[in-house]
């Protein structure tokens, strides 16, 4: 055991291999736990539901659902050093969930690709004097325009110049008609060449496409070792977005109105009236859920390769607590350069905010090129927005390839790379109707329909399988021969946020989610009801695992009663990898005695 630990460069499980060391592995889950909607969404989130008082839900969520997920998916990853499928032989019958996390991330994977493309297309955009979007061009049409343009009726004229004739126009007569920014024309019009709706498919978006393939090249080659490779590259493109948001906020807050922005983000506007609200809260729950991607099956999966005594309890914290405030430091930059957008253009601060695609691609850049060498703000706000994605895309591909080798360890354990280069391949043959003209509606069509409340199912189905089936008492037991013996107090907490705290806000959100479901739409374009089906029917093949294994599981049984039982009961191949980990729990005649011993005592508590 010793030989084979030492020429395999010191990893403690070489058949499946670890993380260099604990360096990367954080960083690699700060990387994939901060994504694009801590940048993009959750500045928005927070001005619309109070300002700084949105933080008192936000963090209050972060302890009653986040930190207990993260800690119950990071402790079962590491303590089988299995995939998200493989997890689930501690209840077989559930298996499918395991599938379906891969689904999601199959599907989150081609719009994440799409989105690192849009981020590359701008990147090289920005490598010009002045910024393509910063005037309107010959791409533009008439309705394009810096400022709002305002008529005047004058005995039925329509007069442009009033104010140069000095003619006095009284406030009834005056007309504001609407313009489109340079910087929205831009995105419309040349970098998405946007068609007028999901059934005008149009063409390939050529210098999409290719961009879509660098994505495609530069993940394949920063995963064609796994961990080993993808470990080195986070070293850069985990931390580089905080160097350049703090570049960005102290550019930001030596501009005029970048007071009045941060006042409206977080500061004296402040509303805490909004605490009375209730979708104030259910708000902040659904943002520290979805910015964290539980139940994606990433988390499991990076926790996979980590060292079987490691304290994942304390890494839980640390990136939790990195995520959240990651969202709030990050809206401090974008609000201060929104402030000074709203400044110049004399509008008030609502007016410029937006959030998702419209700040990212169309606010933001309009700010950055109202700043003196706007070229150089540009590239590196692209730029981190590049990394950001590669982070959460690198976690995405690895969770695919991880299952792939783990279900078939034999064949594909050598051809890592060939696996790795193959999953790029087909993620990006996927995404090419994402760079039609049409490209937009289907990114949005995933976002809203997979990348969503989807989520909340998978979540709710991982804590009934493993702290209601699999039994919390079993599992906290899993957890102490990796950490150590912990008080009763500390998992009494635990306890009460497994069984009751989490489930309950997770439901109630879900419940929530689907009464005020509204059909997406992309702007004022509406979806065909043939689209919205498509939806329903991504939604469908992501779910539709769970009850298809389970019932395959069950007719397997041949209608044994007992062997119908044992699939809520753990297989025999739940254990932790490595025979020196398994100690007398898990020895043969130990684990099947602790099966019925468990569950005599789970039967009691329920």
């Amino acid at each position: 055991m010793c030989f084979r630990t030492l020429v395999n460069n010191g990893d403690e499980n070489p058949d499946r291999g670890n993380w260099t060391n604990k360096t990367e592995y954080i960083l690699s889950m700060i990387g994939y736990a901060v994504g694009l909607g801590n940048i993009w969404r959750f500045p928005y989130m927070a001005y619309k539901n109070g300002g700084g008082a949105f933080l008192i839900p936000y963090l209050l969520m972060l302890v009653l659902c986040g930190i207990p997920l993260f800690f119950l998916e990071s402790a079962i990853g590491q303590f089988c050093s299995q995939g998200p499928i493989n997890m689930w032989r501690a209840v077989p019958v559930l298996q499918g969930v395991g599938l379906s996390m891969v689904m999601v991330n199959a599907l989150v994977s081609i719009y994440y690709n799409v989105i690192i493309a849009y981020s590359l297309y701008y990147m090289f955009a920005s490598m010009q004097f002045p910024l393509p979007w910063s005037s309107c061009s010959s791409w533009a049409d008439r309705k394009c325009s810096s400022l709002p343009k305002v008529y005047c009726n004058v005995s039925g004229v329509l007069m442009t110049n009033w104010t140069q004739e000095n003619i006095t126009c009284p406030s009834s007569n005056k007309i504001t008609v609407s313009v489109e920014s340079p910087s929205e024309q831009y995105w419309d019009h040349v970098a998405l060449q946007r068609s007028s709706g999901l059934d005008e498919t149009g063409p390939v978006v050529w210098h999409l496409a290719l961009c879509l393939l660098l994505s495609s090249i530069i993940v394949a080659a920063a995963l064609i070792r796994g961990i080993k490779s993808s470990g080195k590259v986070v070293y850069f493109t985990a931390t580089f977005p905080y160097v350049v948001i703090l570049i960005l906020l102290i550019r930001g807050v030596t501009l005029e109105g970048a007071r009045d922005g941060i006042d409206f983000y977080i500061g004296s506007q402040s509303n805490l009236t909004k605490l009375t609200e209730g979708q104030v809260w259910k708000d902040a729950a659904t943002q520290t859920f979805f910015s964290l991607s539980i139940a994606w099956g990433g988390v499991p999966t990076l926790a996979s390769y980590s060292n079987f005594h490691n304290n994942m309890f304390l890494d839980s914290v640390i990136v939790t607590v990195i995520n959240d405030g990651t969202s709030v430091f990050a809206g401090f930059a974008i609000f201060s350069i929104l402030g000074h957008m709203a400044h110049v253009y004399g509008k008030p601060i609502g007016n410029v905010v937006k959030e998702g695609f419209g700040l990212a691609f169309i606010a933001y850049p309009d700010a950055l090129a109202k700043l003196p060498i706007s070229p150089l703000w540009s590239i590196l706000f692209f730029f981190m927005l590049l990394t950001v994605g590669l982070d959460s895309q690198f976690a995405a591909i690895e969770v695919i390839t991880t299952c792939l080798l783990d279900a078939f360890p034999n064949i594909l354990k050598s051809k890592r790379a060939v696996v790795t280069i193959l999953t790029c391949i087909i993620v990006f043959l996927l995404g090419l109707p994402c760079v039609t003209r049409a490209g937009i509606y289907w990114v949005t069509l995933i976002d809203q329909f997979v990348a969503s409340w989807v989520m909340l199912i998978l979540a709710l189905m991982e804590i009934i399988g493993f702290c209601y089936i699999y039994g919390v008492n079993r599992f906290i037991k899993d957890i102490e021969m990796m950490i150590g013996k912990k008080s009763f107090c500390f998992w009494l907490w635990w306890r009460a946020c497994w069984l009751f705290l989490t489930p309950c806000i997770i439901a109630v959100i879900l419940v929530w989610s689907l009464v005020i479901f509204v059909p997406p739409t992309y702007g004022k374009v509406q979806y065909p009801a043939w689209g919205l089906a498509l939806g329903w029917s991504m939604v469908a093949f992501v779910l539709i695992w769970i009850p298809v294994i389970a019932f395959y599981k069950v007719i397997k049984a041949k209608g044994n009663f007992c062997k119908v039982i044992s699939l809520c009961s753990p297989s025999e191949e739940w254990h932790p990898y490595l025979d020196i980990h398994r100690g007398e729990r898990y020895s043969k005649n130990t684990a099947a005695e602790e099966t019925v011993s468990d569950n005599k005592t789970e039967d009691k508590k329920m």
